[in-house]
């Protein structure tokens, strides 16, 4: 008699193994998207076209197993600089050259045309190779390896963050009026400025990130702006963490000042800034889940008490309208900067096996991503109203009649996730900058030891043994400037601690900019001007400039 809630039903291990493999392509998937995050998103693909793959020894998804590793597709590391347009279209239309096998072998040479009377003596192929279509724009698009959902999972994974720490303090700068109207209108702004990011991918087979896209916009002088954009996002990013890992410590064991618990976080920085991608791109899942434990936190907390402060049941006293301009600017920023990631939308788009359902991801994605951050904000809001901290995370141990334990184990969370997030986020600045000065891990990998040798006037010089100085001066400043990055950013950190300020400059300016001015700029000079791409960049721009003054201002 056979029971049903037997677990050696082969459907049971049918059903297990589907979704254990389910789970795990969901987490290659997302370490991959992490990869694509967290190399050069600021770099066009043409300036690191020697790559011959990732940047560290190890892919940034399951590299154990060889059926996970990518298949080499066609045209996958062609570059922008090399698209030589068509110039004479019968080219592609040539037969292949005859082949002629040769015995006891397993392979054959082509033999070319056979030669007629009319064959000239001399043939000059040089004419034909200078004029020979290129088949860049031929080539189809190379199947991607994630699916709908995975990518959704991406996206979401991409948008929620530390953005939502500070949604509770822009509502209470804009007040409930202003502050429902900008995070909607945030939300579906950065929706389509992201959507039309992957359709430029998905149209164009030689696009492969952000910077590719400006390149093909605005020409090759935007690629020095754009990275430059970049260094500064994820350098400001940097000391957001900073400070929000030692604004968390100093909660939880407020025995030291959380200056002292930044020059401590140094000797953990420091060797972390070394891991290779693949072990990084793990700690993204812990600051998933601390979001989401937090969010549950916040709301367990709010339901608990029924007395102001802090309550849910009992609102504290709130504003419809915001109190002045300045507070208004703060909020542009406060809310931007939670929908700031743009520089990997591209390179989703380009990882989906079915591209076509691209916009029907971004519109899943960044619609609970709106939602989610409004239910926080407005969570925040009402329960500490105007006396809300600049990260909502640091008014739950100051209220009685929460449960310490439980808030105590999220800021722990927010602790732990902050410092093992600091490396990963790191890496876009690091490695860019490494590609500038020469000293990047692709490109000083250890000499042959034999080689040649070569004589200057009267001395020999070895070859190999001035290889290895080389090598050993690069490791020497790559070595510094990982180091030097962590001492900076913990060094900023110190001398810059509002924890709002800064995200509200990262919101106005490095947000905006990447999210939605330069998106923006692109599609006008892709596809002409439009009057409703002409509004929202006109707004856009005048809410950047406003938004950074006023964030600059109040630092």
């Amino acid at each position: 008699m056979p029971f049903s809630g037997s677990t050696s039903d082969p459907e049971h291990f049918v059903g297990s193994y589907a979704s254990t493999s389910s789970i795990r392509d969901a987490i290659i998937s997302h370490n991959r998207s992490q990869y694509y995050a967290n190399s050069q998103p600021g770099v066009p693909s043409s300036y690191s076209s020697g790559f011959a793959g990732p940047l560290d020894a190890e892919l940034a998804f399951d590299e154990e197993d060889e059926d996970d590793l990518p298949t080499p597709r066609p045209g996958e590391h062609d570059t922008v600089e090399e698209m030589m347009w068509d110039a004479n279209p019968a080219a592609l239309l040539q037969p292949p050259p005859e082949t002629r096998e040769i015995r006891g072998h397993n392979f054959s040479v082509p033999t070319g045309p056979r030669p007629s009377e009319h064959t000239p003596l001399l043939h000059h192929a040089s004419g034909d190779l200078r004029r020979r279509v290129s088949t860049v724009s031929l080539k189809p698009r190379p199947v991607g390896r994630s699916t709908f959902r995975q990518t959704l999972f991406n996206a979401g994974a991409l948008l929620l963050g530390i953005g939502m720490l500070s949604e509770p303090l822009a509502f209470a700068c804009a007040g409930w009026g202003m502050g429902t109207f900008l995070i909607i209108f945030y939300g579906y702004l950065t929706c389509y400025t992201a959507k039309f990011l992957g359709k430029i991918v998905i149209s164009d087979a030689r696009i492969r990130s952000y910077a590719d896209i400006g390149l093909k916009a605005f020409g090759s002088k935007s690629a020095t702006i754009i990275s430059v954009i970049f260094c500064l996002e994820v350098f400001t990013v940097s000391v957001i963490l900073e400070t929000l890992y030692a604004d968390s410590l100093n909660a939880v064991i407020p025995t030291f000042s959380s200056d002292t618990y930044k020059l401590v976080s140094v000797f953990v920085l420091i060797p972390c800034v070394f891991l290779p991608l693949s072990t990084l791109s793990y700690t993204s899942l812990m600051g998933i889940v601390s979001t989401l434990c937090l969010t549950a936190v916040i709301f367990i907390d709010g339901l608990s008490k029924t007395t102001a402060p802090g309550s849910l049941i009992e609102p504290a006293e709130t504003h419809l309208l915001f109190a002045n301009w300045k507070n208004l600017g703060m909020a542009f920023g406060l809310f931007m900067a939670g929908f700031g990631a743009h520089a990997a939308m591209p390179s989703l788009a380009a990882d989906m096996e079915d591209p076509s359902r691209f916009d029907e991801a971004m519109n899943y994605a960044f619609t609970f991503t709106t939602v989610f951050y409004a239910l926080i904000g407005a969570a925040g809001y009402l329960m500490f109203g105007d006396d809300v901290s600049d990260e909502i995370s640091q008014n739950l141990l100051g209220i009685p009649g929460y449960s310490t334990a439980l808030n105590k184990i999220v800021l722990w969370m927010l602790v732990i996730a902050s410092l093992t997030k600091f490396p990963l986020t790191s890496r876009p600045f690091n490695i860019t900058l490494e590609v500038v000065l020469g000293i990047d891990p692709a490109h000083r990998g250890p000499p042959h030891e034999h080689g040649a040798s070569s004589k200057h006037i009267g001395h020999e010089v070895t070859l190999p043994t001035k290889q290895r100085t080389n090598y050993a001066l690069k490791r020497f400043f790559f070595i510094t400037e990982r180091a030097c990055f962590v001492l900076i950013s913990v060094a900023v950190s110190i001398l810059l601690p509002d924890f709002s300020a800064m995200m509200a400059i990262l919101g106005s300016f490095t947000a905006f900019l990447l999210c939605v001015i330069g998106p923006i700029g692109a599609k006008l000079s892709l596809e002409g001007r439009n009057v409703k791409d002409i509004i929202f960049l006109v707004i856009a721009t005048a809410m950047a400039a406003w938004g950074s003054c006023v964030a600059i201002m109040s630092e």
